[in-house]
C-alpha cells in the first residue's frame, strides 16, 4: 500500500504544507483560506515504513508501565515511542487512560494495534507479581539516590518493566521502593524534569545500549 501526498503552497501567505491524496481536508490554505497549488508530491509506501523485527530471535522482554499518567495525549505519544523502540508490552495502570479514550489514538497514530497493552488498578501489586516472577524493574524518577540516566550501561536480562508516573507527584513510594534500578535525566535549565512522553523516549534510547 501507498500514500501519496502533494506538497501544497499558499499563494498568498506562501505557506508550505502536505496534504495526503484524499484527505477530507480541501486545498484551500490551512492558514488563511487562500488558494494554493502543488509544488511536488510524495510517495510513501507503507512496507518501507514498517518495523521489522523477528521475535524468534527476541531474547529479552521489554515493557513499559505508566502509573496515574493523567494526560491522554502523553499516554498516547508513549504508546508510538514504544512501538517505535521495540516494546512487547504496555501496562496502563491507576487513572492512565487506555487507546479507548480517542485522545490517546489520535497521538498514537495507530500503535496501539501494534503494541500490546493491559489494564490495572493497582500498580503496587502488579508489580509484586512481576518481580516473584523474576522481572527486573527500572524506575525513571527525579529521586535523590538515581543514577544519572547518561551513564547507563545496557540492562540485558530476560524480562524488563520501566517504571514512569504521575506528570505532577511522580512514582508512588512504594511502588519506588520494589524498583532495582531508579535512573534520573539531568536537567541543565531551570525546570526539574522532562514531559513523560519525552522522558520515555530519551530512557528508552539511553537503555537500548544504543
Amino acid at each position: 500500500m501507498s500514500l501519496l501526498f502533494n506538497i501544497r503552497q499558499c499563494s498568498s501567505c506562501q505557506l508550505r504544507y502536505p496534504l495526503q491524496q484524499g484527505h477530507s481536508f480541501g486545498t484551500r490554505c490551512p492558514h488563511c483560506l487562500g488558494e494554493t497549488q502543488v509544488i511536488t508530491s510524495k510517495v510513501i509506501r507503507e512496507e518501507e515504513r514498517a518495523f521489522k523485527k523477528s521475535p524468534a530471535s527476541k531474547s529479552e522482554f521489554r515493557a513499559v508501565l505508566l502509573d496515574n499518567i493523567r494526560s491522554a495525549w502523553n499516554v498516547g505519544s508513549i504508546f508510538r515511542s514504544a512501538d517505535g523502540f521495540g516494546y512487547d508490552h504496555i501496562y496502563l495502570c491507576g487513572i492512565t487512560p487506555t487507546p479507548d479514550v480517542e485522545a490517546v489514538g489520535k497521538t498514537s497514530l495507530g500503535a496501539e494495534d501494534y503494541i500490546p497493552w493491559s489494564s490495572h488498578k493497582d500498580a503496587v501489586k502488579l508489580v509484586l507479581g512481576l518481580k516473584n516472577e523474576g522481572w527486573r524493574i527500572i524506575a525513571l524518577e527525579e529521586d535523590g539516590n538515581a543514577k544519572d540516566l547518561r551513564k547507563v550501561k545496557n540492562i540485558k536480562v530476560e524480562k524488563s518493566v520501566l517504571l514512569l508516573g504521575s506528570e505532577v507527584t511522580g512514582i508512588d513510594p512504594d511502588l519506588l521502593s520494589l524498583a532495582d534500578e531508579v535512573y534520573a535525566i539531568p536537567m541543565l535549565g531551570q525546570k526539574r524534569s522532562l514531559n513523560v512522553a519525552i522522558a520515555f523516549s530519551v530512557a528508552a534510547y539511553a537503555l537500548s545500549g544504543k
